[in-house]
This record gives C-alpha cells, structure tokens and sequence, in this order.
C-alpha cells in the first residue's frame, strides 16, 4: 500500500479534524454551484479521514466483519459553494455510545459556515446487526 504524503487525510485538531477540499467541476451542477448531493461526498471523506488519522482504519475493522453504516443524518444547506472553492471539513465527536457514534460537521469557505450536519453511525458486524465499538474506538476518541 503507497504511503500517502503528509497533509492529505487533513489533520486532528483541538476537538476534532479539519480536511481541506477543492471544489471541482464534477461536484457542481449546471449553474456552477455545487450539487446538492455532492456534500454528502465532502462529509464521508471528512469522516473517513478522522477516522484515519485517529488509528481507526476501514480495511482493518472489514478484516473482522465490521463496518460503520450512517444510520441518521440531519443536514442545513446554509449558503452554495462554488466551483474552485477551497472548503474546510469540520468534525467533532458529540457522542460515543455502546455501538454508535454521533458526529458534529461543519463545511466552511473562509470561516463561513455553507453546510452543518449531524452523523450518527452504527457499527455493523456479519448480518448487519450493530456492534459494541472495540474498546481500541472507543479510546480513540478520548
């Protein structure tokens, strides 16, 4: 597996992470601002990327029969972000329970915020059936 460079995954942050992104051309929409459902994208790399960069990595947890399945999601689409945008992916842990985690984003240009979101994921075994969170997970959040 190719070693990423430095600053790719973003980085942790008192609280949380930030990921910066570019807005291209495919996540825009005939008008140029960026489709609807484009900050979905945005988000999960956010989240992916926290994730990483706390020791909780998607291969390994697969290699057990585990995933994280989003199970809710509320999200305010504030303002449009535009193409060639640089935005800032925000994420902070809210809550971390027995077999989900709740997660605070934010999607901002310059320190405005455009897009603010609430993620509660599920950790999902064989079957489909939520998981207890490994005790290695849960820790990474303190």
């Amino acid at each position: 597996m190719c070693e990423a460079p430095a600053g790719l995954a973003g980085q942790l942050e008192e609280g949380g992470h930030v990921l910066f992104q570019r807005v291209y051309f495919e996540d825009t929409d005939f008008s140029g601002l960026v489709y609807h459902a484009r900050y979905l994208h945005f988000l999960e790399r956010g989240r992916s990327d926290y994730l990483r960069l706390l020791g909780v990595h998607h291969r390994e947890l697969a290699k057990d029969g585990l995933a994280f399945a989003v199970r809710r999601m509320t999200i305010e689409f504030e303002r449009p972000a535009r193409i060639d945008d640089i935005v800032a992916v925000k994420t902070r842990p809210r809550k971390v329970g027995g077999a989900r985690i709740v997660l605070h984003q934010e999607l901002l240009r310059d320190g405005e915020r455009l897009v603010e979101a609430s993620v509660e994921a599920a950790l999902i075994g064989p079957g489909g059936r939520a998981q207890r969170l490994p005790e290695a997970v849960r820790k990474a959040f303190d």
